[in-house]
């Protein structure tokens, strides 16, 4: 199963500014989540961010936090606890006006559900683990991008990603993500997906 970018969501969890430094590889890991953002933004595929207990850790990374629509600021590991599912599945809208009065084959159709679930963050064996482990109940598909993930430790997070694709989620990288959501190099965005890679 390859990834859909029109059925894709992205998933920043907690890249905080004042958290960043004490983690495994995290200049590396930041810079594969933006490239993530940039991708999303290109490619019309919403980006959704967490911050854990931001009064105390701080926002995430500013260059990160502007390419996101939304941020949830939450005090659960988990997003979803905090009510990331809503905003990833939000209740379906019943016809307005005159739409209710039409023949079904003449209402406009419902935008179809995003319902896989890119996801990045730290830490890996924390708020990821827990947010992606929620999703998966939640019966999303889950998609961790592991070059885009950390933790303190390596240990922990490789811990997480044997949980993860345990549990029934995708491990996959950034350039993974990237390649299977253009499908081809003739796509219009294909130029501009490959400089954010290089």
């Amino acid at each position: 199963m390859l990834l859909e970018a029109a059925e894709s969501q992205l998933v920043l969890v907690d890249y905080q500014a004042r958290l960043m430094p004490a983690l495994f590889e995290s200049e590396a890991v930041l810079a594969n989540a933006l490239r993530l953002a940039q991708l999303a933004r290109l490619m019309r595929v919403p980006v959704w961010g967490t911050e854990q207990n931001p009064s105390k850790l701080g926002e995430n990374a500013p260059a990160l936090r502007a390419l996101c629509d939304r941020t949830l600021a939450k005090m659960h590991f988990s997003a979803v606890e905090e009510g990331l599912g809503e905003w990833l599945r939000p209740p379906a809208k019943a016809p307005q006006g005159n739409a209710r009065s039409l023949p079904k084959h003449l209402q406009k159709p419902a935008e179809p559900e995003r319902s896989m679930i890119v996801i990045g963050g730290c830490e890996a064996h924390v708020c990821l683990l827990q947010t992606a482990l929620d999703l998966l109940e939640d019966e999303f598909d889950v998609w961790v991008v592991t070059d885009a993930c950390t933790s303190r430790t390596e240990r922990n997070r490789d811990a997480a990603f044997d949980r993860l694709a345990g549990a029934g989620a995708e491990l996959v990288t950034t350039e993974m993500v990237a390649f299977e959501w253009l499908r081809t190099a003739e796509h219009p965005d294909f130029k501009a997906a490959q400089a954010l890679i290089k």
